[in-house]
């Protein structure tokens, strides 16, 4: 195409563009690059204070606005959530109204240009938010299968997100197959040709989890709504023809601006740019979360293996506090009523007593003490802790988890595997982190006795009797990771 042909183009479509057509546009740009650009100083402080390639792909595919955060439960759950798109659209509009004083006696061509590129940067943040969110359940982290705790809890001691999240990690496949179609989803937005029919699923797909979410109180229901929102924007322009194409079935010829390179090395640079982003995202990317899964066991539940030949559902056979053997009853508040080993590193027991709820989505850390999934959401008086085993001595070393951490003391064992309680409990971090020494013994493969100081520094002795269970998913109901085996 040559220049002048260009120019022609150009100014004919700038006069297709109305003046209402011009301050709508003016408003959505200024709106939409707001959404996408990260305006919080926390976001590049993070990225920035430990620098790597992951970080940058892992923060440059997870940001999302933020700026408002309004603390009652529809702020966290309902419509006050979306405050801070109603606060940038405001800005949007003083900004479209200032655009457009500035710009009322100036003849200005390009629009066709800006809306281009405006929809490339759409395109391209929703394509690897997509490939992001369905990594985590492509190597399925997002979602983990029921603990045996968890399996053991009355269903009315749920909240509503909690059972909606394990209902989905249920099925290791079917989290897998969701993980898939978002990465294939988010991979048709890279290309013009396949943008159209990308933004149709995001936003059905993102829709049915954004609603999933405000109906089960998930938290995820802003996150999943501005992929809706910025598919729905790539899609006004495919509407006209899809009306004149499916509704009036007439011929449609799309006619949409696309820029001409006028050097071959023009062209070769955006060949070359385009496809080293979508290998760092569709490839690096995904073996960096491959890697953090698998290789290192950055997981939502615990992966230090737990007590050997343990794992299972207890009933409490005997209950000796303080020397008195205490009877069980259904409203005791101090006898545990049932107890459990999990596969990993954590052993809870039930008692008739209130906690307050967890009420997030838990986090991979570092640490097996500070992951929360399996607490969250749920009641019913569960105890949970955290144990590393001395086998020599057969002694458990734990700590609560259901109890509050301080900032210093989140940071200071953030990050490691393996506390090695044994030698902290005789340090000031007993009683900080409040350490407790169990003897054990497994007196055959059904039977464990537990004996030595609780938490509230009453003295205890509980034999425990497994019940033979066998799980319905069979050898899928979890997923292994390469760093410990059970």
């Amino acid at each position: 195409m040559s220049t002048a042909t260009q120019t022609m183009s150009h100014s004919i479509d700038d006069q297709l563009w109305s003046r209402s057509e011009k301050f709508i546009f003016r408003i959505a740009f200024i709106f939409f690059i707001l959404l996408i650009v990260p305006l919080e100083p926390e976001w590049y402080t993070k990225l920035f204070s430990d620098f790597s390639l992951y970080k940058l792909l892992s923060a440059l595919a997870g940001s999302r606005p933020g700026l408002i955060e309004i603390k009652s439960e529809s702020g966290r759950w309902g419509l006050a959530s979306y405050a801070t798109w109603s606060v940038l659209f405001l800005a949007a509009l003083v900004g479209g109204i200032i655009w457009s004083l500035l710009v009322r006696k100036r003849t200005i061509s390009g629009y066709h240009k800006l809306y281009y590129w405006l929809r490339v940067l759409v395109r391209y943040r929703i394509a690897i938010g997509l490939i992001a969110f369905g990594l985590i359940k492509f190597y399925p982290m997002q979602m983990p299968y029921p603990s045996v705790s968890n399996l053991h809890t009355e269903f009315g001691d749920y909240a509503p997100f909690k059972l909606y999240w394990q209902s989905v990690g249920l099925s290791l496949e079917y989290q897998i197959f969701l993980g898939a179609l978002e990465i294939i989803i988010g991979a048709l937005l890279f290309f013009r040709a396949t943008t159209a029919i990308g933004a149709i699923l995001t936003a059905g797909v993102l829709y049915n989890i954004a609603h999933a979410n405000l109906g089960y109180d998930g938290g995820v229901h802003v996150y999943s709504s501005y992929f809706v929102l910025l598919a729905l924007f790539l899609l006004v322009q495919y509407i006209p023809d899809i009306w004149k194409l499916f509704i009036k079935g007439e011929t449609v010829v799309p006619r949409h601006y696309t820029p001409e390179y006028k050097t071959t090395r023009g062209k070769t640079f955006y060949i070359a740019a385009k496809a080293i982003f979508i290998f760092l995202f569709l490839f690096v990317y995904s073996y960096y979360r491959y890697d953090l899964h698998f290789n290192k066991g950055r997981l939502k539940e615990p992966i230090l293996p737990g007590l050997k030949n343990a794992e299972g559902f207890y009933n409490v056979k005997s209950f000796v506090l303080n020397g008195d053997s205490l009877q069980y009853s259904p409203t005791d508040s101090v006898r545990w009523h049932n107890a459990v080993f999990e596969r990993y590193s954590t052993f809870s027991y039930k008692v008739c007593k209130p906690f307050d709820i967890k009420t997030g989505n838990g986090v991979p850390d570092g640490t097996d003490l500070f992951k929360e999934y399996e607490l969250t959401g749920r009641a019913g008086g569960r105890v949970y802790l955290y144990y590393e085993i001395d086998s020599v001595e057969r002694n458990l070393y734990l700590v609560d988890k259901n109890q509050k951490f301080s900032k210093k003391t989140l940071k200071k064992y953030a990050d490691k595997d393996f506390l090695g309680l044994k030698e902290l409990y005789k340090t000031d971090a007993r009683d900080t982190l409040g350490i407790l020494r169990w003897h054990y013994a497994q007196i055959d493969s059904s039977t464990v006795q537990l004996s030595g100081i609780d938490q509230y520094r009453d003295t205890i002795h509980v034999e425990l009797e497994r019940i033979p269970q066998v799980h319905t998913p069979g050898k899928y109901w979890y997923t292994e990771n390469k760093k410990y085996h059970y």
